[in-house]
C-alpha cells in the first residue's frame, strides 16, 4: 500500500444540464479551477444510450479490452470517483455509477460517456496537499495513482 496525506480544499456543488457529458463536464471544470484533487459525488438522471464500461472481456488479458453497455431507456444514477492529475499535470475523473430502471441495475465507469437526463448534481471536495499522480502503467494500460 501507498498513501499521501490530504485536506479538504474547497467544496464546490455543480448542476449539469441536459444531455451534459458527466466526465466532460467535470474535468473542464477541474482545469478551470484548478482542482488537482478531489473526490467527486453524482446524482441524477442518465440519458439513454450513455455508455458505461461494465468490466474488461477477458481479466487476464493486458491491457484489457473494456465491455461497454448502453443503457435503455432514462436510468436514475449515483455515482462516487476521485479526481487527480496525470502525468502532464491534466484533471482525470475516474468514477464508478451505478444506473436503475425498474428492476434492473447497472454498474461500472462513466469513461466512455454518460448523458445527463434532466438533473445532475455533483459535489466536489477539492483535496490540498497531497502527492497522488495518475500515471499509466505499461503493463495494464490503467493510470495507477503514485504518491511519490
Amino acid at each position: 500500500m501507498d498513501y499521501t496525506e490530504a485536506k479538504i480544499g474547497r467544496i464546490f456543488v455543480l448542476r449539469l444540464h441536459q444531455n451534459e457529458c458527466l466526465h466532460e463536464v467535470i474535468e473542464a471544470f477541474a482545469v478551470k479551477k484548478q482542482i488537482k484533487n478531489a473526490m467527486c459525488f453524482f446524482l441524477g438522471g442518465a440519458e439513454e444510450k450513455s455508455k458505461v464500461v461494465v468490466g474488461p472481456e477477458d481479466g487476464k488479458i493486458m491491457p484489457p479490452n473494456p465491455m461497454i453497455t448502453l443503457l435503455q431507456g432514462v436510468h436514475e444514477g449515483c455515482g462516487l470517483g476521485t479526481i487527480f492529475v496525470d502525468e502532464t499535470d491534466t484533471p482525470k475523473l475516474h468514477m464508478h455509477a451505478s444506473f436503475g430502471r425498474k428492476n434492473n441495475a447497472v454498474t461500472g465507469c462513466v469513461r466512455m460517456g454518460v448523458n445527463i437526463w434532466q438533473i445532475g448534481e455533483v459535489v466536489i471536495l477539492e483535496m490540498t496537499g497531497g502527492s497522488a499522480k495518475r500515471v499509466k502503467n505499461k503493463e495494464t494500460g490503467f493510470e495507477l495513482l503514485e504518491t511519490q
